[in-house]
């Protein structure tokens, strides 16, 4: 009997140990995973990771501002900010020091989309209402903007959607007419600001978004469901009559002229192209290109342009990229890329300095708190995702040397991860394209 047990005895003392050392193992390979994982956030959130898959890692300084900001303009005494606020939180419109980015008035609206202009005089704003289907009028005084009116371009029930919609907004060189891309109608509205009444609509093709004007008072815009830039000529005084239409890509958007107005920019978002327009003869003279250095030609989604003072470079804002685009013009090279935060869309050139309006800044967070669908949040609640799109604004010297775009091109590469694209994630991308064209989109 004693023979018997003592071998089993010792089996089992065996396989005692065996067990301790396994736990032994698993905890310390547990271990080195958790410290592997450590080490790996560490390195994530000095770069801060969005959720779409890519990081950020901008240049320059930048400020906080308000809820999903799309339009940028610079106030007469140049040391004024003006942007408008379309987000989930906050609608309306904040006036920020340029200098410290100190946010000095907060002013909401019950609707906010796109456009923003100051009168020739610079004493009064103007900022598009979205779906209150008006344009609210701003007394300028004192560097601060107070309200005075709205400017009706169709009455609306309470309650009720709008039917224009207001975009792009701009003036006439003499200020006596204000254009406006009514982005439901898909009309061009002519108002006469002094009698704040719609004397005139011209069609434009579907969706009209930006606005500008010619110092000859010839009117261009953009139709964002379409792929052509509408040219409307002054006829006599106060009227507009269609010249034509160009086609320019795709998802036209963000328009700019040139100090002369000569030369049309056009961004065309779905096409990741800029059209260059000879605005003498209507006509695209090149297109310059801007799509991702990896897999199909599609995702930068050029939606903001600006010249450099002495008109060589052109700056492009890649809304999908997170970065801003430069284009040496006469040889029409894109030269590099500028990293900047969440989904820029306005870029504003003053003096030594480009400023960049990121519609969603730094990023979203985790939300624990959110609510359960039966419980309603407050408006200002910051627990759900689109509530925490909060705007930044960074400022970039107006010149880089190109040893340093080199740099900046390459950061904009690995915080994209082009350089290490799924071939199945190209393949997808390029199979939902083809099909997108097919059905005309």
């Amino acid at each position: 009997m004693e023979l018997v047990c003592k071998p089993m005895m010792v089996h089992k003392r065996h396989i005692e140990e065996h067990k301790r050392h396994k736990i032994t193992l698993m905890f310390m390979a547990n271990k080195a995973v958790f410290l592997c994982l450590m080490l790996l956030a560490t390195s994530v959130t000095a770069q801060t990771c969005l959720p779409t898959g890519v990081c950020l890692d901008p240049m320059g300084a930048s400020f906080d501002v308000g809820n999903m900001p799309l339009a940028m303009v610079l106030s007469p005494e140049g040391d004024r900010l003006v942007i408008s606020l379309s987000g989930w939180r906050q609608q309306g419109l904040q006036v920020i020091d340029r200098h410290s980015g100190t946010v000095l008035q907060t002013i909401s609206q019950p609707s906010a989309f796109l456009g923003l202009a100051f009168s020739t005089d610079g004493r009064t704003l103007y900022a598009s209402g979205g779906n209150e289907d008006v344009i609210y009028r701003y007394a300028w005084r004192d560097k601060q903007a107070t309200l005075t009116d709205t400017i009706v371009l169709a009455p609306k029930e309470p309650q009720r959607d709008g039917t224009r919609f207001p975009a792009g907004i701009a003036l006439s060189p003499d200020g006596k007419r204000m254009f406006v891309a009514e982005n439901l109608a898909d009309t061009l509205a002519v108002v006469d600001v002094e009698s704040k009444s719609v004397i005139q609509r011209l069609p434009t093709e579907a969706y009209p978004y930006a606005v500008v004007v010619s110092p000859t008072g010839a009117v261009y815009v953009s139709a964002w469901g379409g792929n052509t830039v509408s040219i409307f000529a002054p006829v006599g005084n106060v009227l507009l009559k269609e010249r034509r239409k160009v086609t320019v890509g795709r998802h036209p958007s963000a328009l700019l002229l040139n100090k002369s107005g000569s030369r049309l920019f056009v961004a065309s978002g779905g096409t990741n192209s800029i059209a260059v327009v000879d605005t003498k003869t209507a006509r695209v003279l090149t297109k310059l290109l801007d799509p991702p250095p990896a897999g199909p030609n599609q995702g930068s989604t050029p939606n903001a342009l600006a010249l450099s003072h002495d008109c060589s470079r052109l700056y492009v804002a890649e809304a999908d990229n997170n970065a801003v685009a430069v284009f040496q013009l006469g040889n029409n090279r894109l030269i590099g890329r500028i990293p900047v935060e969440w989904y820029p869309t306005a870029l504003l050139l003053t003096g030594d300095s480009l400023l960049v309006l990121n519609s969603k800044g730094k990023g979203t967070r985790a939300n624990p708190q959110f609510p359960t669908p039966d419980v309603k949040m407050p408006d200002d609640s910051r627990d759900y995702t689109l509530g925490q799109l909060n705007g930044t604004i960074t400022t970039l010297p107006a010149h880089i040397k190109s040893s340093e775009l080199a740099q900046l091109t390459a950061r904009v590469a690995h915080a994209n991860n082009w350089r290490n694209l799924r071939r199945d994630v190209v393949c997808f991308s390029h199979c939902l394209s083809d099909y997108m064209n097919s059905l005309g989109w």
